[in-house]
Formats: structure tokens, C-alpha cells, sequence
């Protein structure tokens, strides 16, 4: 059967499997509708494992047919793997064995599963386990009881609304109460939580943003998130001096120029630009970006006029921008010009876009090995990001086997005053060039080794996706962490103050011993010291607060924030792990 048959066969069959008609077919899901298959476990483990590729916790239509077609190869006898997939595909897939699908789908009609139960789930009253006859996890199982059913939708299908939109409609008309109280905000319904990005941002939006914004977190770490910065694609982000080919590696990797990019041995870049697919090349406004609220960027509009106007969007069609975003950024200055010359500060951009972008290139060439100043302070900038740095070596083909050799070592050493880590960031040696192959001339040994990095380097970047989800929970991870320390201090910080007089000179002092405030907080809670922040910098930060004017910290609030990492965030991945383990 032709893969275009087999696809609409598939999404029939999708149709039948997504017993809620939400476009995502769940753990619970693809255990009702697997087991027709009748292959082992162990089999539709392994199936399950390939097809969820992005670890989102649920399969979408294109993962659903996948997952069919790795069932396919498994009823023919070979074992499942990514190369006997790639095969097979090639020599076609013919349709996998369904039970009780042979002769139904054709009508619309949802068949049984062998056991009885509907396949649309019907009859979904809970066992004492929480696992309803329709294999769905209960609310004991989810994250932080997510109880309310859904509601009916016209047609039966469940309309999905943004989380923000719903946790206010879930709350008119109830009484809200104080973070830490006695009476409980009314839950999300368990329908918006069917993957794990939907429950980091249930568990945000009612456990972490509201302490973050009483303590105004935004300010002294990053902006407050939105639904979007939990939805979007993975990014990379380009970081170097001028005329290092940043741009030129773009045009490498998507085998086109992007529209509006501009290539030459001077600063050529002079903005920010976010590299994204579509059907058709278009340039889009930084002022427009920033208030879209499907794009991840409404945080920049922090930065000002000034920034917005030096940003804009590129899209186009490129296979590898169907997986990731990529940023392009102007070159590194030195001197006067990076400090004078730019309407907003450069430094602090590279930070917000480090923050949440899934790889951070820092690209070099044999002939602009020094770091200068303004480069290091962009550097510097990376820290608490050095597992997404990767370094690229470019044009290494200019330089003879022996100059190559030197180079290396030069630049390993620069790298390693800047990181100051004993830890060495991956290097990719190369020349990564479209409009011109690898030149042999001058170092005929490496070009082997140049087309190795270079292959390297596309399947690293084509894997970043399987790792987005991962990364997702990672980061979240690491801002909870933090917000966590914030708070501590702070709320250390709020508890020294004075409750009628003398406030003003209690600031002061209090400003002078934050270091001493550091160390306390440290030792009382026993938290490691390289957790918390620059301590001059948030100096910085917290002369501009009235003190007097934060909330005073509860055992509550903390403990919810300790909930929200031992308890809320592993149940979340335990909820969405393969549902076969």
C-alpha cells in the first residue's frame, strides 16, 4: 500500500485512538489502542519510545503515524530501531495488523478493543488505583488533582482554550485566597494537562508565577513567563565577534540565504534576527513580534524602541527550521562602539535570548582567537548556561595542519580564562561555507576531519527537538531553583526591617551587609553557594525597591515552591513517562 494510503488509513485510525478528540493521543491513549497490535510489551515499549522522539508525553498525528508504522516493522519480525525504521520507509511499510480494524474504520466507526472497552473510552469511572476502565490516569495521579471534567464542546470535541484564559474562567466567581491559606483556588481542568509542557504550565501559572510577581522576581532574574514561552520551538542561538560567519554558517546550515541577510568582512549584522520556517519568505517587525502573543518574545519589549527596532523576524522554507529556530546576532564590538553606538544594551539582549534558547553557538575564526573585553563580558553573561555552549571553529581550512594544531590550542586556552571551569565546551572544527567546498590546498590532511565535524554538527543540531522536552523541564528546574533563593533572601531581607521608623537608614544598612545577608540565608537553609545570584548585581537591583514594600515571607510559600520540586514537577514526568514502564 502507497504511504499516501497508508496515511489516511492512519488518520482514521488517530481519530479512533484520541478517545478525546484533543489531537493528542496520551500514554493511556496508545495503551487501549497498541494492545490491538498484540505484540509484547517490551515490543510496544520500544515503539512508543521512537515515536514519542520529542518526550512530549503524548503523539500527535504525524508521531501516531509513525507509531503505526513502527508497529508494521515490528509484525514483519525485525527489531525496532531508528536505522530499520529509516529502511523501511524507503521500501514502503505496508499496514500494520489491527485488531477489529480490518473491516470498521472505513465507516467511522469506533470498534472494541479486545478486552471490551470502547475505544473511545467510554465508561470512565475510576478503579481505587485511579485508572479508569478507559485507561486514563485519575486525578490522584496527576499533577496537583487536576479534577474538573471537561466540558461539553459543540460537536464533542474539546476546544482548546489558552491555560491563562481558563485559570481565570476557573476562578469567577469563587473566592480566591491568599498564597499559603486554608481555601484552595479551583483546579485546572484535567483536560488542558495532556503533556508535560501543559503541566509545567499549570504548575507555573497557580504555584510559581503568582509568588514570583509578589516578589518581583522579573526583575532581578528574567521577565515572568508567558503560554508561549512554554510552547515554543526550540531555538539556537549564534553568538561572535564581526566577521566571524555567523551569518554565512546560517546560509550552511539551511542551504539558502534568509531574507534580509546581508554577508561581508565588515559588521554586517546590525540587528537581531530571529530565523523561522514559513511557506513563504517574509520579514516581520521587532515591534510586531513583540506583541504577538503566540511568539515567544512579548519579554523583550523590556529593552525599549531602541532594541525593537534592531529586531526583526526572517521567515522561509528550510527543512531544518520545520525542528528549531535560529538567532542571528550582530558581531561582538570592541571598545567605545559596543557601549555608544547601540540604543540598548547588548549585554543584557544576549542574556535573555541565552535563557531560553536550547544551544548556544560561539562561533570563532584562526584569525579572531583573542576575546576582547565586550566579547568576555557576553561570555559572562552564559553562566549557569555552560551545558548548552557549544564552540565552532570556522574557516579552519584557511590555516595548514600545523597552524591548525596551534590555533586549537590558542583558543582552548582563551576559553578557558573566560569560562574559568576545568570543563572544556565541545568544539566543532571546520568550514562551514555553502558557496564554497572545503579547501584541500593548504591542509589536504583535515578535510576528512572537517567533513566529519561537519556531519557531526547537522545531527546535533537535527537532535536538539528529542531534547527540547527535556530541556523544557530543565530550565524550569533551574528558574524554580532560584526563584527559591530569591525568595529566601528577600524574605530575610523583609523580616530585618523596621516596622514604623527608621526604615530608611535600616535600607542602607542593610544594602551594606548584603553579602553578610547572603552567607546567613545560606547557612540557615543549607543551600549551595554557587545557586545564588551575583550578589552586586542584585545589590544593584535592590536599591531601587522600597524593602517595606514586599510581602512578608510564610513557611507556606516555601514549602509550596518545595513542593512544586519534589513533588509536583516528578509526578509530572512519572505521569508522561512511557506508559509501558
Amino acid at each position: 500500500m502507497s504511504a499516501i494510503a497508508n496515511a489516511s488509513t492512519y488518520d482514521r485510525w488517530f481519530k479512533i485512538a484520541d478517545g478525546d478528540q484533543d489531537g493528542r493521543v496520551t500514554g493511556q491513549d496508545a495503551v487501549t489502542f497498541f494492545q490491538r497490535s498484540q505484540l509484547p510489551k517490551e515490543v510496544l515499549a520500544k515503539v512508543w519510545d521512537l515515536a514519542n522522539s520529542q518526550r512530549a508525553g503524548f503523539l500527535d498525528r504525524l508521531a501516531f503515524h509513525k507509531a503505526m508504522d513502527l508497529i508494521s516493522i515490528a509484525q514483519t519480525g525485525r527489531e525496532i530501531t531508528r536505522d530499520n525504521y529509516l529502511a523501511a520507509l524507503e521500501q514502503g511499510v505496508p499496514l500494520p495488523t489491527m485488531a477489529g480494524l480490518e473491516t470498521t474504520t472505513a465507516t467511522g466507526a469506533y470498534p472494541h478493543v479486545p478486552d471490551g472497552t470502547s475505544a473511545m473510552g467510554a465508561g470512565s469511572s475510576m478503579s481505587a488505583d485511579g485508572i479508569g476502565r478507559d485507561g486514563r490516569v485519575s486525578n490522584s495521579s496527576s499533577v496537583n488533582a487536576l479534577s474538573d471534567p471537561p466540558s461539553p464542546m459543540a460537536g464533542g470535541a474539546s476546544k482548546r482554550v489558552p491555560l491563562e484564559q481558563q485559570m481565570a474562567a476557573s476562578t469567577a466567581g469563587s473566592s480566591r485566597r491568599s498564597i499559603g491559606g486554608k481555601h484552595h483556588r479551583k483546579p485546572v481542568p484535567q483536560r488542558v494537562v495532556t503533556s508535560i509542557v501543559d503541566g509545567l504550565k499549570q504548575v507555573y501559572f497557580t504555584k510559581v508565577r503568582p509568588l514570583e510577581d509578589q516578589f518581583k522576581f522579573g526583575s532581578f532574574f528574567s521577565p515572568l513567563l508567558n503560554e508561549s514561552d512554554f510552547e515554543a520551538k526550540p531555538s539556537v542561538l549564534l553568538l561572535g565577534q564581526y566577521s566571524t560567519g555567523k551569518t554565512t554558517f546560517i546560509k550552511f546550515l539551511l542551504g539558502r540565504d534568509y531574507p534580509g541577510c546581508h554577508i561581508g568582512p565588515e559588521p554586517t549584522t546590525d540587528r537581531f534576527v530571529v530565523v523561522q520556517h514559513g511557506l513563504e519568505e517574509r520579514r516581520t517587525p521587532g515591534n510586531t513580534l513583540a506583541v504577538q502573543p503566540d511568539k515567544p518574545y512579548q519579554g523583550l519589549s523590556m529593552f525599549g524602541t531602541g532594541f525593537l527596532s534592531r529586531f526583526e523576524g526572517a521567515a522561509c522554507p528550510a527543512k531544518l527550521l520545520e525542528e528549531i529556530t535560529i538567532i542571528d546576532t550582530p558581531g561582538v564590538l570592541s571598545g567605545e562602539k559596543q557601549r555608544i553606538e547601540r540604543q540598548y544594551n547588548f549585554i543584557d539582549v544576549c542574556e535573555w535570548f541565552a535563557a531560553r534558547s536550547d544551544m548556544i553557538l560561539l562561533l570563532f575564526d584562526p584569525y579572531k582567537l583573542d576575546i576582547s573585553d565586550e566579547f568576555k563580558q557576553v561570555i559572562s553573561t552564559l553562566k549557569g548556561h555552560d551545558d548548552k555552549v557549544r564552540i565552532i571553529l570556522n574557516k579552519s581550512d584557511q590555516v595548514d595542519q600545523q597552524q591548525l594544531m596551534r590555533v586549537y590550542g590558542a583558543l582552548m586556552w582563551s576559553l578557558g580564562k573566560v569560562f574559568k571551569s576545568p570543563e572544556v565546551c565541545k568544539v566543532y572544527i571546520g568550514s562551514f561555507n555553502s558557496d564554497a567546498p572545503i579547501n584541500a590546498e593548504k591542509n589536504p590532511h583535515c578535510v576528512e576531519l572537517f567533513e566529519a565535524e561537519q556531519a557531526q554538527l547537522l545531527h546535533d543540531l537535527y537532535e536538539i527537538p528529542s531534547r527540547s522536552c527535556d530541556r523544557k523541564i530543565n530550565e524550569f528546574v533551574k528558574r524554580v531553583r532560584a526563584f527559591k533563593i530569591h525568595l529566601l533572601i528577600i524574605g530575610h531581607i523583609r523580616k530585618a526591617m523596621p516596622a514604623m521608623f527608621g526604615k530608611d537608614k535600616a535600607q542602607r544598612k542593610m544594602l551594606e551587609k548584603l553579602p553578610e545577608v547572603f552567607f546567613q540565608v545560606q547557612r540557615e537553609y543549607h543551600l549551595p553557594a554557587g545557586d545564588f545570584p551575583d550578589v552586586y548585581r542584585f545589590k544593584e537591583i535592590l536599591s531601587a525597591f522600597d524593602f517595606g514594600a514586599f510581602p512578608k515571607m510564610s513557611k507556606s510559600m516555601v514549602k509550596q515552591i518545595d513542593d512544586v520540586l519534589s513533588v509536583d514537577i516528578p509526578n509530572l514526568v512519572r505521569t508522561f513517562d512511557n506508559p509501558y514502564q
